[in-house]
């Protein structure tokens, strides 16, 4: 019985196939290595977690070390993203822009510094109608970049 279309053979097919698979292996490796792209996705992440209210990944986020304000350890960060998200579940915190990039005295230390809002069910939270500033600075674990420090105004 003969098909009435055409068929290709496949070994012509095969090189086309090979082309592109080895395209999207070389596109998916170069963004996995490149440490400006993992450090943005990490702020995303962080981002996303807040968001979400997860707080178990926010913490997953911080490094051993963890900081905050030069006096707040990562023990205070869980009570208080713990507080946030349990006791004041309308609150939300919003971002209006941030800038992330590796310091260039040291790739394995990254910065991002945003602008926040805090709302709440009404809107804005009453006693702060401007946006807080946020500096971040990220420490590089392997692949992984974690939160080291955390300083608002």
């Amino acid at each position: 019985m003969r098909l009435t279309g055409r068929r290709r053979p496949a070994r012509r097919l095969f090189p086309v196939f090979l082309l592109a698979a080895l395209l999207m292996l070389l596109l998916s490796a170069c963004g996995k290595d490149d440490p400006q792209a993992r450090l943005e996705a990490a702020v995303q992440q962080l981002q996303d977690n807040l968001e979400a209210r997860d707080s178990g990944a926010v913490l997953d986020q911080l490094d051993k070390r963890f900081r905050a304000q030069d006096q707040f350890d990562a023990q205070w960060a869980r009570q208080t993203v713990l507080l946030l998200f349990h006791r004041y579940a309308q609150v939300k915190v919003v971002s209006l822009g941030r800038q992330t990039r590796i310091d260039p005295g040291s790739a394995l230390t990254g910065h991002t510094e945003a602008q926040l809002l805090v709302t709440g069910a009404q809107g804005l939270i009453p006693e702060r109608v401007t946006p807080y500033t946020v500096r971040l600075e990220w420490r590089r674990d392997g692949d992984d970049w974690k939160l080291y420090d955390l300083k608002w105004e």
